[in-house]
């Protein structure tokens, strides 16, 4: 992409305009980091862009925005400009082409604020970028409370700048994130998800966490995640302490490369404790249907910050299932067997594994199942029925609902390794019968 983004920089540069790599992938660069994508910026207007790149696409020229294809790629060429009032506190009201330097100084962050010539390997920098690189300090361009009150996203791509690239907030930077923390109510749902979404799927996530909940933004976008401090667990079983504390421990056992759905269940997957907290006759702490209520309010704040059904039904499977594990030994075969076929069964182990690490530490019941996974490994965890309801029908069995449970009966002895073929399948069948079955 770099070779694409280049050869765009450099006709442009032969027509005159003034063409240089900007944000991100000059950050990157400098840290020695693979950029994702190289963005231009330019003294070019969109309409002169798009006059040397036939088919470029203009969707963002209001803002002088314009995406020019080359080479397979994309490369998003911005104009130099200059941003009006933010009203809505997310996009400019108005915006006016202008200088390299005046474009730097409307960025967010110095980090991001840098020009890189890519022909003389050149960088540019007006706002003092390089040398926060260097100290590995995240810093509001200018004054702090004005450029984070332009656009509340910002707030929280501080916390994720400061999660991914391991750098300190600048002391006035971050006076500015508390103070507007409250403000990033302003900004959509689907905003924020994406934030979120960078932030838990990094490795240094609990930085993440903690910056969410230092800053205030955590009350902001995920309150349900405070009501969990103070919430007290049985010490038999959680000497780790409370409920908030257990959250934080698991997501600082995960691995660095998760998916969406284990890192959500682990945050959520005791989000409904606060409100099933009991303690029974004898003075123990209980937590009776915390699974299921779980599942459920998880659903409803995936919802709210619209995540899509393909990661919400995942993390719902994940938290409601999550206490099955201690009854795991006393389960039969054919059970195991249906619980280990789930598609979400992979993160469902995982968050148990988590689960465990961060409280008790007993993982008796996640090395029984890994070895039940080598011990079923040879064969399909669920092979192909014996049976089916037109057998049952040829047998004299009348259609409807029992016909269902039947055949559930069947494949569970097929399962448990009680039958293997069709005649065997048969003959249990006709022995059950007689019994009333």
């Amino acid at each position: 992409m770099l070779t694409a983004a280049t050869h765009v920089i450099q006709k442009l540069h032969q027509s005159g305009h003034e063409a240089l790599l900007a944000g991100g992938c000059v950050r990157d660069h400098l840290l020695g980091r693979e950029p994702k994508d190289f963005d231009v910026a330019t003294s070019a207007t969109p309409d002169q862009v798009i006059a040397l790149f036939p088919g470029a696409l203009t969707v963002g020229a209001h803002f002088g925005v314009v995406i020019v294809r080359q080479g397979g790629e994309q490369i998003e060429v911005a104009t130099f400009r200059t941003d009006g009032s933010y009203k809505d506190g997310r996009h400019p009201e108005s915006v006016t082409f202008s200088t390299a330097e005046e474009d730097a100084k409307r960025r967010d962050f110095t980090v991001n604020g840098l020009f890189r010539d890519p022909i003389e390997d050149r960088i540019i920098d007006h706002v003092g970028g390089q040398a926060d690189l260097e100290k590995r300090v995240l810093r509001a361009i200018g004054d702090p409370a004005l450029r984070l009150a332009e656009d509340k996203l910002r707030l929280l791509r501080a916390v994720r700048f400061a999660t991914v690239l391991g750098f300190e907030i600048e002391p006035e930077t971050w006076r500015a994130v508390i103070e507007f923390a409250p403000q990033i109510q302003s900004v959509s749902a689907e905003r924020i998800r994406d934030e979120l979404i960078k932030i838990f799927l990094h490795p240094n996530r609990v930085r993440g966490f903690d910056l969410l909940m230092d800053s205030g933004l955590m009350a902001q976008v995920l309150p349900e995640i405070l009501v969990l401090k103070g919430v007290e667990q049985p010490p038999q079983w959680h000497p780790e302490g409370d409920v908030f504390i257990h959250t934080r421990l698991m997501l600082s056992l995960l691995p660095e490369r998760v998916s969406l759905p284990l890192v959500l269940s682990v945050l959520l997957h005791d989000i409904a404790k606060p409100a099933t907290f009991t303690v029974d006759e004898t003075g123990r702490i209980r937590f009776n249907g915390h699974d299921k209520l779980g599942a459920e309010m998880t659903g409803d704040i995936l919802r709210r910050l619209k995540f899509p059904n393909d990661v919400i039904e995942p993390t719902q499977v994940a938290v409601e299932h999550h206490m099955v594990f201690k009854d795991v030994k006393k389960m039969k075969k054919s059970t195991l067997k249906r619980m280990m076929s789930r598609p979400t069964w992979a993160d469902e182990l995982a968050l148990h594994r988590v689960d465990c690490l961060g409280s008790n530490g007993l993982l008796d019941n996640y090395e029984f199942m890994q070895a039940k996974a080598a011990e079923f490994a040879s064969e399909p965890l669920i092979p192909k029925p014996l049976l089916n309801g037109r057998d049952l029908i040829a047998l004299g069995w009348q259609p409807g609902p029992q016909l269902g449970e039947i055949l559930t009966k069947v494949q569970d002895a097929q399962l448990e390794g009680l039958i293997t073929t069709r005649e065997e399948a048969l003959a249990w069948l006709k022995a059950q019968s007689g019994t009333g079955f």
